[in-house]
């Protein structure tokens, strides 16, 4: 975990509360979760980690997380949304490796030469588009060690 988790929960509970919603048990169980697990994780890996916490509850509790900024939602080769910490809470800038076979995703953190060309080519998309650059997140898809 990039921050300690007092201070982790503290943001997570100032977030919300600008949202009009409460720091709840299950939605600290869910970060507290992600933040053991490393990487983004499924619905089914969540509660499965989180006794007690039905999948249903894990969705809606998920939905606002993500809605605060506090979890970002990933996206695999698979029907299954991931879910990780926000990089605020995470404490990297990291991008993802996405396994084409089973699904897994897992963080991967770029040298610093490829995060600056990555800055440099988004630059470039945005003007040629009439955007403003934010941020940028880069996937790699090919197929993990079980796989191959």
């Amino acid at each position: 975990m990039g921050v300690n988790a007092e201070a982790m929960h503290a943001a997570v509970a100032a977030m919300l509360a600008g949202r009009g919603q409460h720091y709840t048990s299950a939605r600290r169980a869910l970060v507290e979760s992600l933040a053991r697990f490393g990487r983004p994780a499924t619905i089914g890996e969540l509660t499965a980690a989180t006794p007690g916490l039905a999948t249903s509850t894990a969705y809606r509790n998920l939905t606002v997380l993500a809605g605060a900024g506090v979890v970002a939602r990933v996206s695999g080769s698979d029907e299954f949304g991931r879910f990780e910490l926000s990089q605020e809470f995470s404490g990297t800038h990291h991008h993802h490796v996405v396994c084409a076979d089973c699904g897994l995703v897992l963080d991967a953190e770029a040298p610093e030469r490829l995060e600056a060309a990555l800055e440099d080519a988004a630059k470039v998309l945005a003007e040629e588009n009439g955007f403003a650059i934010t941020g940028h997140r880069l996937e790699l898809v090919g197929r993990c060690g079980s796989c191959q």
